[in-house]
């Protein structure tokens, strides 16, 4: 859309239809904003550029450019609230607090425009609540106003950098002192209005290719090739996409269409695509709509189920305990899809990790606690009963770390109330699994007397050969 709005920029204003209803903008005529220059009258001079090009003997002169004639200069003055004036008159006050807004000020001297500064930030807000609110229909002249102003406000020539400045170049980054842009009071609401502007466009072209993507069953390969190469690109090479989310809401759907049995195609993505978007640290954003494709494939697929399972634990995240916590969350509603042979195909590393879980030291015990809600759902304690015999001797050591070493309260019972339930499944089991945990334990500490021993033997041979600079390690 931002393509769109910046061409037909460039082109002459067309007519206003007769019967537009727009609400802001619909009865005007057009009128630019005088406080904006177009892009192609811009020239930035940057002292350590020009002075490159002027030491190069028979260099190529510079391009010469015209300068368009000065605006029209504009008077800044505290202009009434748009809902506090008749809705006539709404269009030509819109186009003049927006040309306020295309004034730039000099924030380098904090003492200079004072006043004229906060009108220009108090409009800008009221721009913000404007559009956030979308009490009013914006006509397209208006859109491409609003738009040429965030523009000459947001593209703009950056400060020099300190090595710049010195003439030292071999200053490393990391040495080098952060530069705040003294603007920012009015970058970051014009930065506001940008954000709030853009997210309905982004709803806009979900629902356009979504109804693409149904009418024209020729071109579907090919959109579903397209989005894969941006899941690549994202996953692989930037991590910085805006509309992830937006793509999986549309993919959704077009699995939940997916006919059986189910392409090789279809499979690839899964195993591709959709598990490797569980690496970038950004899932948050989107977790919701890519746990939801996941469980798509495995309620149209029950035998995806290890892929899955198998995918998540490659992605397990280490020190971030919120992914962590997304994690286990999709992991419940995976299982509860899962059948007992594709369980029984990853049962051991899954409750390995399950395992690490109940122990995990976050301070807050939340990981622990999400952890043993798993046995709260019926589907994945029937299945852990069923396998029991491999999977008790697997959880029984965390369990028993945690009731013997665990500080939280909470999970001190949660363990507990697991335990009772592995008794009271099975009994002999259980009393076999404390037995081995024993005899493991003692088995640890008999080595560790021995490792203590040996350096203990270590340092009477030391003591006796007088080795005076050997260092003791106790």
């Amino acid at each position: 859309m931002f393509n769109k709005i910046i061409k037909r920029g460039q082109r002459k204003a067309s007519k206003p239809e007769a019967n537009e209803d727009a609400l802001y903008g619909g009865g005007a005529s057009g009128n630019r904003n005088p406080g904006s220059v177009p892009a192609s009258n811009v020239v930035v001079n940057h002292a350590s550029r020009s002075m490159v090009s002027s030491s190069v003997p028979n260099s190529v002169p510079p391009a010469v450019t015209v300068a368009a004639a000065p605006p029209s200069p504009v008077v800044i003055e505290p202009l009434p609230l748009l809902r506090d004036i008749p809705v006539s008159e709404r269009p030509h006050m819109l186009t003049r607090k927006i040309q306020i807004c295309c004034v730039q000020f000099d924030f380098v001297d904090q003492m200079s425009s004072l006043r004229e500064k906060e009108i220009k930030r108090q409009i800008l807000v009221e721009l913000v609540e404007l559009v956030q609110s979308g009490s009013g229909k914006l006509s397209e002249t208006m859109q491409e106003e609003l738009i040429g102003m965030i523009s000459v406000n947001i593209f703009r020539c950056l400060p020099p950098s300190s090595h710049e400045n010195t003439g030292s170049e071999s200053l490393e980054l990391e040495e080098e002192e952060t530069s705040l842009d003294p603007s920012w009071p009015h970058l970051q609401i014009v930065y506001e209005l940008l954000l709030r502007y853009d997210p309905r466009e982004r709803e806009y072209l979900k629902t356009i290719l979504h109804r693409i993507y149904g009418k024209f069953m020729v071109h579907r390969p090919f959109i579903r090739k397209a989005i894969n190469n941006i899941f690549y690109r994202f996953i692989f090479e930037t991590e910085r996409h805006s509309g992830i989310g937006e793509l999986l809401e549309i993919l959704g759907s077009i699995i939940n269409g997916f006919a059986l049995p189910m392409k090789e195609e279809h499979k690839l993505f899964l195993s591709r695509a959709l598990i490797p978007l569980h690496k970038p640290k950004l899932i948050s954003t989107y977790h919701q709509q890519l746990s939801y494709c996941v469980t798509q494939f495995i309620e149209k697929d029950y035998k995806l189920a290890d892929i899955v399972i198998r995918g998540l634990l490659k992605y397990w995240p280490v020190t971030n305990c919120q992914k962590e916590i997304l994690f286990l969350g999709e992991l419940e509603e995976v299982l509860e899809g899962t059948q007992p042979a594709e369980f029984q195909r990853c049962m051991v590393p899954l409750f390995r990790q399950i395992g690490r879980c109940l122990n995990s030291p976050q301070f807050q015990a939340i990981v622990a606690e999400r952890t043993f809600f798993l046995w709260n759902n019926d589907h994945i304690v029937s299945l852990i009963a069923q396998n029991r015999n491999v999977i008790f001797p697997i959880i029984f050591e965390s369990l028993e770390k945690n009731m013997r070493g665990h500080w939280n309260q909470a999970i001190h019972g949660m363990t507990a109330n697991v335990r009772r339930m592995f008794n009271e499944m099975d009994a002999e089991l259980f009393e076999e699994c404390q037995r081995q945990y024993l005899e493991k334990e003692a088995r640890a500490q008999e080595l560790e007397e021995q490792r203590q021993l040996t350096w203990k033997r270590l340092e009477a041979v030391a003591a006796q050969t007088g080795g005076e600079d050997m260092v003791m390690v106790n």
